[in-house]
C-alpha cells in the first residue's frame, strides 16, 4: 500500500475513509497491558454535589482531575469567558489550599501552557480546567476523572479523545458526562451521549 491510516478512536473522517475510500483495516481491540475501562457516567446538573464529592475522595487518594469546558459559540472571547466563569466556579469546590489547580487554554502562550502542564504532570496541583487544547498528546497516568461540562456541545470524536485522557495506568477512571437538563438536549446531543455509553459497553466505536 502507499497510505497507512492510523488512529487511536474511531474519528468520522477514518469512517468515512473506510466506508467510501475502498481501505482494508486492522482493529486494534484491546487495551495496552496495564489499563483498565474507563466507567463512563452520565450526570445532570443537580447531581454535581455527588460527583463534587466523588471527585474529593479521589484526591484523598492521590489522583488528579480534568474540567474541561466547551466552546459555546464560535468566538475566542466566548471560550475564554465560560472558562474564567468554569474555573471560579471548581474553584470554589475546591479552595486553596487544600487543592491546588492549574488552568490551559488557547489565548495563553505556549510557555504558560506547558509551564502550567508541567505543574499537573509533577502533581504540584491536582486538577487542571481547561478546554479541548488538552484534547491529544497529553499523558497523565495519575489523571483517574475526566469532567466534561455541557458534554452535550461536543462531537462525538472530541468525546472520544477527551475521555481517552484519563485510563491510562492501572487506577480505575471515570468519565463525567454533565449536562444541564434533559429536556434542553437536542435530538443529536441525545444520540451522541448515548453513543459513547454504547461504545463502553460494547468494547469498541465501530459498533
Amino acid at each position: 500500500p502507499h497510505m497507512l491510516v492510523m488512529t487511536a478512536t474511531p474519528i468520522p473522517r477514518t469512517l468515512a475513509m473506510t466506508a467510501y475510500g475502498d481501505l482494508d483495516y486492522s482493529v486494534i481491540d484491546e487495551l495496552p497491558p496495564g489499563r483498565t475501562p474507563i466507567l463512563t457516567v452520565h450526570r445532570l446538573d443537580d447531581g454535581r454535589p455527588q460527583v463534587m464529592d466523588f471527585i474529593k475522595s479521589e484526591i484523598q487518594l492521590g489522583r488528579q482531575i480534568y474540567f474541561i469546558f466547551p466552546l459555546i459559540e464560535a468566538s475566542e472571547k466566548m471560550q475564554y469567558e465560560d472558562l474564567m466563569q468554569g474555573y471560579e466556579n471548581v474553584k470554589a469546590w475546591f479552595p486553596e489550599p487544600q487543592y491546588w489547580i492549574s488552568m490551559v487554554h488557547g489565548r495563553m502562550t505556549g510557555d504558560q501552557k506547558e509551564m502550567n502542564m508541567r505543574r499537573f504532570v509533577n502533581r504540584e496541583t491536582q486538577i487542571m480546567v481547561g478546554t479541548t487544547v488538552i484534547e491529544v498528546g497529553v499523558n497523565v497516568p495519575n489523571a483517574s476523572v475526566m469532567v466534561i461540562e455541557s458534554a452535550e456541545k461536543f462531537g462525538l470524536s472530541q468525546l472520544h479523545q477527551l475521555r481517552g485522557r484519563v485510563g491510562r495506568s492501572h487506577h480505575q477512571a471515570y468519565a463525567y458526562l454533565l449536562v444541564p437538563d434533559v429536556e434542553g438536549l437536542t435530538k443529536q446531543a441525545g444520540q451522541r451521549l448515548q453513543a459513547i455509553q454504547d461504545m463502553e459497553e460494547l468494547g469498541s466505536g465501530f459498533y
